[in-house]
């Protein structure tokens, strides 16, 4: 790695892009600089539509120093193959514009999620291992973009590393797939309603199924990691925390926020939730907090997705811990400390 490191953050707005832009800041030798669609607010942030191959390959124009790229960037689609060349196309079209300035580019890091091993298409084997699953047929971007990362590195361009994170648990507002903001928000309303907090989704899923989640904050410290790493070069790895069955954190969840415990009961969020608007102003309002609108708020379709996933979901970890990264972090903290910041933050209701 050259002796000073410039790295852009891809979305940086997002769970991922806010850990790295915080996490970066403090780490010697390392300058970083936000890329976003929507403003930043760093000093020399740039923003940039990543879809739009001439605009964002005039913005980048004060990013000619980046030696090292953090892929965090997403733009999510209702149809799978409209995802698929919406979201190809954005890293395609950052890595362009990103040579046509010259920059000194020498690692990507890149984010893939379980979706890689085809969770959002049925119940799949797990563990996951990142070298036993053979690719399902597409559409999937994740596979499209580390095809263009293997095509550009076997050309002579800049190596690459891929971490596939789950369930990223982090303190970025407005984000439709941040499970604290969904797990808060529903804890809150719960709260103002009377109402006991109970799991929404099937009892089976409640007392047997293994879920996993991120810190986005550890992620970001295993980020730094694949992006200097000589074990890291061209490979993938799961990178999640260990794993833990629903009712467990959910009783440890309803008891840090001194809520009442109910038993479970199956709804979706999506439309058990979508008449709680009037309730969210009046939180807004009597709290202070920032005035989001609900539809934005929260993203309870998500939310009913992680809780209605009805298998487990295991991500081997022995090859990262074999390559050298080793960090974990407990997965309720990690929750419970990203709620504690988004109330903090006024984001979040108590």
């Amino acid at each position: 790695m050259t002796e000073h490191a410039t790295a852009l953050v891809a979305g940086a707005n997002g769970i991922i892009g806010k850990a790295l832009m915080q996490e970066l800041g403090g780490r010697p030798g390392w300058r970083a600089r936000a890329l976003s669609r929507r403003p930043h607010g760093s000093a020399d942030a740039i923003a940039g539509d990543l879809t739009d191959a001439g605009a964002i390959r005039a913005a980048l124009a004060p990013a000619a120093d980046t030696t090292h790229l953090f892929y965090a960037a997403l733009a999510p689609q209702p149809d799978l193959a409209e995802e698929d060349r919406v979201n190809g196309a954005m890293l395609r079209n950052l890595l362009d514009g990103l040579e046509a300035v010259g920059a000194p580019l020498e690692r990507v890091v890149l984010y893939q999620g379980a979706k890689v091993y085809g969770v959002h298409l049925g119940p799949v084997p797990s563990p996951f291992y990142e070298d036993e699953n053979p690719r399902h047929i597409g559409p999937n971007f994740y596979f499209t973009q580390e095809d263009e990362l293997r095509t550009r590195a076997a050309r002579g361009g800049p190596a690459f590393a891929i971490l596939r994170p789950d369930v990223v648990v982090g303190d970025a507002a407005g984000n439709a797939m941040n499970i604290a903001m969904v797990i808060g928000a529903y804890a809150a309303l719960c709260r103002a309603s009377g109402a006991a907090f109970r799991f929404p989704g099937p009892a089976h899923v409640y007392e047997g199924v293994f879920a996993q989640v991120t810190d986005a904050h550890a992620l970001a410290r295993a980020s730094l990691w694949a992006a200097t790493a000589e074990a890291a070069r061209g490979e993938a790895f799961n990178y999640v925390h260990e794993p833990f069955r629903w009712r467990r954190l959910w009783e440890r969840v309803a008891e840090a926020l001194d809520l009442p415990l109910g038993p479970q009961m199956p709804m979706k969020l999506a439309t058990h939730m979508s008449d709680k608007a009037p309730l969210w102003a009046r939180l807004v309002a009597e709290q202070g907090l920032v005035d989001t609108p609900y539809a934005r708020a929260v993203g309870w379709g998500f939310g009913d997705f992680v809780f209605h996933s009805d298998f487990d979901l295991v991500s081997d970890m022995g090859k990262i811990r074999r390559a050298g990264f080793g960090e974990s972090v407990d997965s309720l903290a990690a929750l419970l400390a990203a709620i504690t910041r988004l109330q903090e933050a006024k984001v979040l209701p108590r």
